[in-house]
């Protein structure tokens, strides 16, 4: 009789997981890198963690509001930021294309500024696409409601590039329009009547609101870095909070021409509807964005300017 010799496969040993930590925007970003904690690759996988934590269906949300008992208040308001989330698509090109260049700038003398740009450059492709649910779920509310179509040429304007500028201005600037969106996106929620309206926006307020904190985390990680004055902050927040400043946009008197792109905040219409600013709102989360990017408290645009000059002086 032949003895046949048969080997058994090792039993699999399961390891209890620990389980994952919640997601979270990283607030000292540059202190990461410098301190070795993580690496990019760290970095990219707690910004998708926080992405997936984060994410929705606009069409399913799309899908709950009841189109018929929309006030014409509402209609104004998607009429107006369907047009507006147009000019999101290329800040976040425009923010990518300037990460890539300012990352190899810093590569050499400070590679860890590099990594902390770089981490920016590559959540800009999150907030495209968190932005892009913004934008298609109102441009099809759009077209549901018999508005004028935004034709062809509107789209083509709307997608300008802003010119390039310093890398915390720019920085800065996004955040004060995620500001802008934060509060005109929460009071058109609490004046909508319709469920599913509400809803939407409160969602996409939601997601401006962490944007706001992604950009503040980044500008942080510059101004730690040393490279950076804390006064590009404060140029761009007196630039907008000052009497007749950016903050006021479509109020104003006196509109800026640019040429170059389109400022949505200078195209809105509601000569028909209340007006959703709560501009004392925007201050203080204008305040707020400062004291977490430059560590400098303020609470009044008197006091921005005064260290806008203080800054440069």
């Amino acid at each position: 009789m032949t003895v046949t010799s048969q080997t058994s496969t090792p039993a699999k040993i399961t390891r209890p997981r620990k389980p994952s930590a919640p997601a979270e925007i990283l607030p000292n970003v540059y202190q990461v890198f410098t301190e070795g904690q993580m690496t990019l690759a760290d970095v990219e996988w707690e910004q998708q963690r926080f992405h997936e934590w984060r994410r929705w269906n606009a069409v399913e949300m799309v899908e709950r509001i009841d189109l018929d008992s929309l006030s014409e208040a509402d209609r104004i308001y998607i009429w107006n930021f369907a047009r507006a989330e147009l000019t999101t698509k290329p800040g976040a090109d425009r923010l990518a294309r300037l990460c890539d260049s300012e990352c190899r700038r810093w590569q050499s003398e400070d590679p860890h500024l590099a990594a902390v740009i770089q981490a920016c450059g590559t959540w800009s492709r999150y907030w495209n696409e968190e932005e892009a649910h913004h934008e298609a779920a109102l441009t099809h509310l759009l077209r549901a409601l018999d508005f004028e179509p935004i034709t062809d040429d509107m789209f083509l304007e709307y997608r300008q590039i802003f010119p390039d500028d310093d890398m915390l201005r720019t920085l800065f600037l996004l955040t004060m329009s995620e500001v802008k969106t934060t509060v005109m996106y929460t009071s058109m929620a609490n004046k909508t009547s319709d469920a599913g309206l509400k809803a939407l926006f409160n969602q996409i307020a939601s997601d401006e609101a962490h944007h706001m904190r992604y950009f503040n985390a980044f500008a942080r990680g510059l101004v730690d870095s040393g490279r950076y004055s804390p006064k590009g902050a404060f140029a761009i927040a007196h630039f907008f909070v000052r009497e007749g400043g950016e903050m006021y946009g479509y109020a104003r008197q006196r509109k800026e021409q640019r040429g170059s792109h389109v400022n949505w905040w200078d195209q809105l219409d509601f000569r028909h509807a209340e007006r959703p600013d709560d501009f004392h709102r925007q201050h203080k989360l204008t305040y707020v964005s400062l004291e977490q990017v430059t560590g400098i408290r303020v609470s009044s645009p008197e006091e921005v300017q005064d260290k806008w000059m203080e800054l440069v002086a």
